[in-house]
């Protein structure tokens, strides 16, 4: 171990793209590669100190799941998720009370001790501006990607623009001022008007991640006004707005104005007074509304500039540009962002299925090699190091526009960071390995003081020559993914998360195999790398189905043809469909990442089981009840366990006599929870509130073609792009709600299965405590990081002792329902938790999942690592459970 070397991780920062940067750092701290790299991380907090992070906080889904640590969350009357600078206490030690509770404090001159080597995830101020750039530099510290004048330059998007037009590249039509020019606004508006003209955006200078980006598509000043607050990050907030709302919807407006990426966020002033907490805004509006019509709030994390540019009419995209070892720069092949009219904002960026990213751009030859060249001389012309993002848009005549340059990428598993790597054959812990060195080699030609970075460069390339010649002897892994349910996007993203994961272990050599089809079969695809790194699973699917290459991408691939030989095993090659029979010949076991059919209802299981593959989580008898929610609470019932009273609601029965069912169903009484029986990921599930909604409900699922309507997506309340499945039956359960308990919470556990002396052990974790943002607990709470909160271990009581008391209990109930529907390998159960009294507690079964989601931000990796499992430590305890039920089966059939 000491040999590695040692590569801090910088993530987090006080920036409002902090939860962007933290799940990026989560990423890099679990792709590098594990024989050749030891990974510290190094996490940055809301008063810029950093703290040598213990290593189970990383897999908190957001920052705010773990910091401020719960002793400083006292007394709070509202329940508002919050951020460390939200705690007005910790500001007379500048956060280092609470930053002890999370890790070690470090301080500057200490850094050396702890790392060789600073890889920066960071975003924003302080992060990509050259400050921490400056700072490493002073310590003597090596760094990842770009120095220090071209970090501010790549900060500073009016400075960009200025910059770029005197060389004499096109830019959009922009105009700027400055935020002492805020009482001079019309003449603002005019200038912009007359300089930039509609549609326009406006955005603030120096922000990322569409934070604070609005689009104005016609003359009218009270919305830029709005759009300039937004920009600035100051809110009205008016009178009618509050009163008169119900607890629930003043909960939801405050907590969108503390939220640093949708609202202003907490600091803020309003009349010279400054609010840190959401209690004190909630406090501030209740009393401030009694007498005036509205307040304005300005947070203190603002902005010094807004930017005003014309929209562009065109196809927007987004390029990776990459230094080679020779110095010359080479563009990867530029990706295409598909979207609506609406702005490429957090969650289309980051959530699978929001929008499509097409690489490379679907247009002609020569098109894509001008945007590459465009994209390598801008690279070279602001001096970017390493490597850089550069968005662009191309209009209907062909003119191509760079716009916003990035000298440090979004390293969540969706960005196009990896996305593009994987078009040149680069997996993404190869690549994070080639960043390290390139760095590391820019930083000895740029830096007049290099006698120390030498030996290390030496020792950076004996150890990848050395981890290159061992590749050969791994287990090989067939990691499934995809499949046909509404859940598939997210398979996809559980099954890279387990490929990215073992692709860095010194273990496991793992493979993509695409499961697609119907319930009547389906069919595998192995794939290359980087079909595995398309957008989502619908994207991968139409790769399958028809497979093209187009010729520039065997061109960018020659062009980077040294760096792929250098830090490569993988090669580039079409979806190859193939048998159960072939499969078992290229691997040694299987992990199955399938949510919903054909994973969880045993029919992989079946085929693997003819073959003895071993694989992971149940067999097919559990699978087959689990799939099914009616069947799971029906069982669960019967033994005794408490559940939702629950019906199953069937085609035939509607399509029969539908004014029967309903009424069959109403008697249940409303609210009701209408959902999918065999799909999970809160797909479809909605809270059903009369016979109105329950009808078109019953409407929907019943259709009698997968199109869904507008008239039918407005009775259902979807958004645009959510999907709702067409479905034979779907589960109607009473909504539970708190009834006469003293406290009422959700709860979701994880467990691990043993073999302890030949017969089954069942590890249980903490289960953490949900938080929904409504009523239902969404898609992107569950899986997007940074979105929703899991607290984990679940707040049961006020004590610890009570505390673990009722948690020993509620585990006991979970484990208990795994043993009755005969879950093996590894789970996640969910259920509602009512406390009366420490000695009576009520644990209501909602579901079992028996392939749970393996999402980077799933709760289930908050809840091994308080048993002190990190995330591949707990896959490989998986892996080595399907090996030892297969090896068990085989010894069983000998006797």
């Amino acid at each position: 171990m000491s040999n590695r070397i040692k590569i801090g991780i910088f993530f987090g920062g006080i920036s409002r793209e902090r939860e962007v940067s933290f799940a990026g750092g989560r990423t890099v701290y679990d792709n590098l590669d594990k024989s050749v790299f030891e990974a510290i991380p190094l996490f940055v907090d809301s008063f810029n100190n950093f703290i040598l992070l213990d290593w189970k906080y990383i897999y908190k889904g957001s920052i705010r799941d773990f910091y401020p640590d719960v002793s400083f969350l006292k007394g709070a009357k509202h329940d508002i998720q919050v951020y460390a600078e939200n705690v007005k206490s910790a500001y007379k030690d500048n956060g280092i009370s609470m930053a002890k509770k999370i890790g070690k404090l470090v301080q500057p001159n200490e850094l050396k001790k702890h790392i060789d080597f600073a890889f920066l995830a960071l975003h924003g101020n302080f992060g990509e501006d050259g400050t921490i750039q400056g700072l490493l530099e002073w310590q003597g510290i090596p760094y990842a990607g770009s120095g220090i004048l071209a970090s501010a330059l790549g900060m500073n998007k009016r400075i960009q623009k200025q910059w770029m037009q005197a060389a004499g590249m096109p830019v959009p039509k922009h105009y700027s001022f400055a935020k002492n020019d805020l009482n001079k606004l019309k003449i603002q508006y005019a200038e912009a008007v007359k300089k930039v003209g509609f549609p326009m955006v406006v955005k603030p200078a120096n922000q990322g991640s569409s934070v604070g980006v609005s689009v104005l598509r016609q003359d009218n000043y009270k919305a830029f006004e709005a759009a300039v607050e937004r920009a600035f990050f100051i809110q009205k907030i008016w009178a009618n707005q509050w009163l008169g709302k119900s607890s629930f919807e003043k909960t939801q407006l405050v907590q969108k104005i503390t939220d640093v990426k949708e609202g202003i966020g907490l600091p803020a002033t309003v009349n010279a007074q400054t609010i840190y907490h959401p209690d004190e805004l909630w406090q501030l509006l209740d009393k401030e509304f009694k007498q005036k019509d509205f307040i304005v709030l300005e947070s203190i994390y603002s902005e010094t500039e807004c930017l005003i540019e014309s929209f562009i009419e065109g196809r927007e995209f987004s390029c990776i540009v990459i230094k080679k070892e020779d110095g010359t720069a080479v563009a990867l092949p530029p990706t295409e962002i598909v979207k609506g009219d609406e702005v490429y904002d957090y969650k289309s960026k980051y959530l699978p299925g929001l929008s499509r990213k097409i690489t490379p751009i679907d247009i002609e030859e020569n098109k894509i090699q001008e945007i590459r060249k465009a994209c390598t001389s801008l690279f070279q012309y602001f001096n970017f190091q390493v490597y850089a993002r550069i968005d662009g848009f191309i209009n209907k005549e062909g003119q191509i526009f760079l716009n916003d340059p990035n000298t440090t990428s979004g390293m969540m598993p969706s960005s196009f960071f990896f996305h593009q790597a994987a078009e040149i054959g680069l997996n993404p812990s190869q690549f994070l390995s080639y960043i390290i060195r390139t760095s590391l080699q820019e930083r000895i030609h740029t830096q007049s003081v290099n006698y120390q970075l030498l030996p290390l460069l030496n020792k950076l390339d004996a150890l990848l020559k050395s981890n290159k010649l061992a590749a050969k002897k791994k287990k090989r892994v067939a990691v499934f993914m995809g499949g046909y349910s509404t859940e598939r996007h997210i398979s996809v993203e559980s099954g890279r998360n387990i490929y990215e994961k073992l692709a860095s272990s010194e273990k496991y050599e793992p493979f993509p195999v695409f499961v697609s089809g119907n319930d009547d079969a389906h069919e595998l695809h192995v794939l290359p790398i980087q079909v595995m790194l398309k957008d989502n699973a619908d994207d991968i699917k139409e790769k399958v189905i028809h497979y093209h290459r187009a010729p520039i991408m065997n061109k960018i691939a020659s062009d980077c043809d040294e760096i792929v030989s250098k830090y490569s095993s993988n090669s580039l090659f079409e979806p190859k469909k193939i048998s159960y029979k072939e499969l078992k010949k290229m691997c040694d076991l299987v992990f199955i990442a399938l949510h919903g059919r054909p994973g969880e209802d045993g029919t992989v299981q079946k085929e693997l089981n003819k073959l003895n593959i071993p694989f992971n989580g149940s067999d097919v008898e559990s699978s087959q009840i689990t799939i099914n929610k009616y069947s799971t609470n029906s069982l669960l019932k019967k033994k005794g366990f408490l559940v939702a009273d629950h019906f199953l609601a069937t085609e035939e029965a509607y399509k029969s006599n539908s004014e029967q069912l309903l009424k069959t169903i109403e008697k249940m009484g409303f609210p009701l929870i209408a959902k999918p029986a065999d799909d999970g990921c809160s797909s479809a599930v909605k809270k059903i509130k009369n016979k109105e909604e329950l009808k078109a409900y019953a409407e929907g699922v019943f259709r009698s073609s997968l199109e869904i309507t507008d008239a039918m997506r407005s009775s259902l309340g979807l958004s645009s792009k959510e999907e709702f499945p067409k479905k034979t039956f779907f589960l109607v359960e009473k909504f539970i709600d708190k009834a006469k308990a003293k406290h009422f919470l959700e709860v979701t556990g994880g467990m691990l299965t043993h073999y302890k002396k030949g017969k089954l052990f069942y590890e249980t974790f903490e289960p953490s405590e949900t938080l929904a943002e409504s009523e239902i607990l969404s898609l992107e709470e569950k899986f997007l990081a940074g979105q929703g909160q899991n607290i984990t271990p679940a707040r049961y009581a006020t004590t610890p002792l009570a505390n673990k008391k009722i948690s020993a209990y509620v585990q006991e109930q979970l484990k208990l329902a795994a043993k009755v529907l005969g879950i093996e390998g590894y789970c996640r159960i969910d259920a509602f938790v009512r406390i009366f009294s420490p000695s009576k507690i009520e644990v209501i079964i909602i579901e079992a999942n028996s392939l749970p989601g393996m999402t980077p931000a799933t709760a289930i990796f908050h809840q091994c690592a308080l048993n002190q499992y990190k995330p591949y430590e707990f896959i490989d305890k998986i892996l080595e459970f399907g090996e030892q039920r297969l090896e068990k089966k085989r010894n069983a059939s000998k006797k």
